[in-house]
């Protein structure tokens, strides 16, 4: 991936991200605040980093393979889990399943922008990599924080809104930084 994509699609989404919560309808309030239980958000989610991180694991190399020759029998047993999650640990699924994507797709954006010293725009996306790479690992561990967030974010307009507007401003100044490369 280019540094220009890599930066252009976390800007998009984070200026998209606070458009939605500038406008601020009823529907935004009410989605976020069924996502973390939601059924319907588990499967895209989860489904999708699971199937995600089963594509990577059929990837992995000679070296990774201790005990297998092939990472067939890594790829079922990690298969039999993402299906069993939704039997045996179907609450919070949804935001285990966003953890799980933004671990992922971190790789990539990070990847993109190492050693690129001579863009120093690039620390917009960078830095907002690490601070979702943080949220990610935090509420991976206490996924019913994010309810609380929802909670008190939706609690007075006026958050809402503020959080709208920063998330579009450094969603759009990210999106510009990557037309400077």
């Amino acid at each position: 991936m280019s540094l220009f994509l890599a930066t252009l699609l976390p800007g998009l989404f984070l200026a998209l991200l606070g458009g939605l919560l500038m406008w601020g309808g009823p529907r935004v309030c009410s989605t976020a605040k069924a996502l973390p239980r939601s059924r319907r958000g588990a499967q895209l989610f989860f489904g999708l980093g699971a199937l995600w991180f089963l594509w990577r694991l059929t990837k992995l190399g000679e070296a990774d393979l201790i005990f297998f020759q092939t990472p067939t029998y890594v790829v079922l047993g990690f298969g039999v889990l993402a299906l069993a999650s939704f039997f045996y640990t179907p609450d919070f699924l949804a935001v285990r399943g966003l953890c799980v994507l933004m671990l992922l797709a971190a790789e990539p954006l990070l990847y993109a922008a190492y050693m690129e010293w001579t863009h120093p725009l690039r620390l917009l996306m960078v830095s907002a990599v690490y601070v979702g790479l943080t949220s990610a690992l935090y509420l991976a561990a206490a996924p019913y924080r994010l309810r609380d967030f929802f909670e008190w974010l939706f609690l007075r307009p006026s958050r809402v809104r503020l959080a709208g507007w920063g998330l579009l401003l450094y969603g759009l100044a990210t999106t510009a930084a990557a037309f400077t490369y």
